[in-house]
């Protein structure tokens, strides 16, 4: 018979509902048809897809090998699917993208905000994750358009990069360090607790050994809100890319730009090149040149 998207749908239902009941209420099915569906798709691909508990089920070594292609190609059909629908739609349809805390926050607001006063009848869809993520949806067509810090490869991606802004180190009041009121000196972090993102470890962690000190890292966080509150707590000072300054409207909070050296990093919209965008997607990447590119 062979494995259909029905099945891969059913599947992929069971996995994000983590119970057969629950999945079963949102394809509206009745439990037992889907618990045989399950059972049938189990026994064509030969495998054991799933560990059953007396509360949950959870996925098995294969199960999770079979939920990323499935993911993927259900990505695909999906968005195939759409593109087809939505060609022409400059004026309505929906736009999905995907970003990151630290470039969506400073970005999409006031983008969103003027396209949909030119075009009121287009609706998004928007995820948020890590860059690697987002890029992976980008590639199984689940979004149209990327928002990340990452260079992409020029062979399969349209890019548009925004230019370089400066890193800021984020304090709380009763942690205030340097001398300067403006800027801090990397030498100035030493022997202070540090909340560093995941990406920037490596570089941040090589600046300070050139400084001759071993910087003091207590987290290592991608999480944007993660790193706010931990600072907001005094557990630590937060490294931070310029632009996010615009979230942080807390009067117990002093951020300071990192010099000596000074670390940059940079926005990236990216789309795939062998994708067909709708006439809605078009027009905000028109927008957002307009916004933010300058010629």
């Amino acid at each position: 018979m062979g494995v259909g998207i029905k099945d891969m749908r059913a599947f992929s239902a069971v996995v994000e509902e983590g119970n057969i009941s629950h999945a079963a209420q949102r394809l509206d099915v009745a439990q037992p048809v889907l618990s045989k569906q399950i059972k049938r798709l189990e026994e064509e691909l030969g495998v054991k897809l799933f560990d059953r508990g007396s509360r949950a089920i959870r996925l098995t070594a294969a199960g999770r090998v079979f939920y990323n292609r499935v993911e993927r190609i259900l990505g695909l059909v999906d968005g195939t699917i759409r593109e087809l629908s939505e060609i022409g739609a400059g004026s309505s349809g929906s736009i999905r993208l995907g970003t990151i805390t630290t470039s969506g926050a400073m970005i999409l607001p006031d983008l969103i905000a003027q396209f949909h006063q030119r075009y009121p009848d287009v609706t998004f869809e928007i995820w948020e994750s890590e860059g690697a993520r987002i890029l992976e949806m980008l590639d199984s067509r689940k979004i149209e358009i990327a928002v990340t810090r990452t260079q992409v490869d020029a062979e399969h991606y349209s890019s548009i990069v925004l230019p370089h802004e400066p890193f800021m180190m984020l304090m709380n009041e009763q942690n205030v360090c340097g001398a300067s009121d403006k800027e801090v000196r990397l030498v100035e972090l030493k022997d202070r607790p540090l909340i560093i993102p995941l990406r920037w470890k490596s570089i941040f962690v090589s600046n300070c050994k050139h400084l001759g000190f071993e910087p003091k890292i207590f987290c290592v966080s991608d999480s944007f809100v993660q790193g706010l509150m931990m600072v907001r707590m005094n557990l630590g000072i937060a490294m931070f890319p310029m632009s996010s300054q615009t979230l942080m409207r807390d009067g117990d909070l002093i951020c300071k730009r990192l010099v000596e050296p000074e670390m940059t990093t940079h926005t990236v919209i990216s789309r795939l090149k062998d994708q067909t965008l709708s006439s809605a997607c078009k027009n905000f990447l028109s927008l957002f040149r307009e916004m933010f590119v300058k010629e």
